[in-house]
């Protein structure tokens, strides 16, 4: 099973600002969130197929935790809240589509593999994709 755990640092990210115009979000909430989102922390503890994972800007933090095939609540990336399914995709990907509890919007989801000592986050919404890679600290 793939250790997922540790402290990461982002290392690059693409899309993110494009990623959010498909989200519907105002040209000056991007500038907030891009300049925020440039150097989250992120924390992630791992116990077999349960994870804690708590990402830190110097806007928000958000934190969730999941057990793989098992839905449970989060917000997207805009902040609304949604079900969401992890599973396993590939022996080190998780893959997780989310579903908006309330009003419409694009397709959503997100995944985070392990590539060697790099963690791949990528975010979706439709046919826009944002990846982030992370080094292990």
């Amino acid at each position: 099973m793939p250790n997922f755990a540790g402290i990461w640092k982002m290392r690059s990210s693409e899309n993110f600002d494009e990623l959010l115009k498909a989200l519907g979000v105002n040209a000056m909430l991007r500038k907030v969130a891009g300049a925020a989102a440039a150097k989250p922390h992120v924390e992630i503890r791992q116990d077999g197929e349960q994870f804690y994972i708590k990402t830190s800007t110097t806007v928000r933090t958000t934190e969730i935790n999941f057990t793989i095939g098992e839905e449970f609540c989060e917000e997207t990336v805009d902040g609304r809240k949604c079900k969401s399914l992890p599973v396993w995709e590939t022996e080190n990907k998780i893959h997780c589509n989310q579903t908006l509890v309330d009003g419409d919007g694009p397709r959503t989801f997100w995944t985070r593999e392990l590539n060697g000592e790099e963690l791949v986050l990528t975010f979706g919404a439709d046919d826009v994709v944002c990846t982030r890679i992370y080094m292990r600290e």
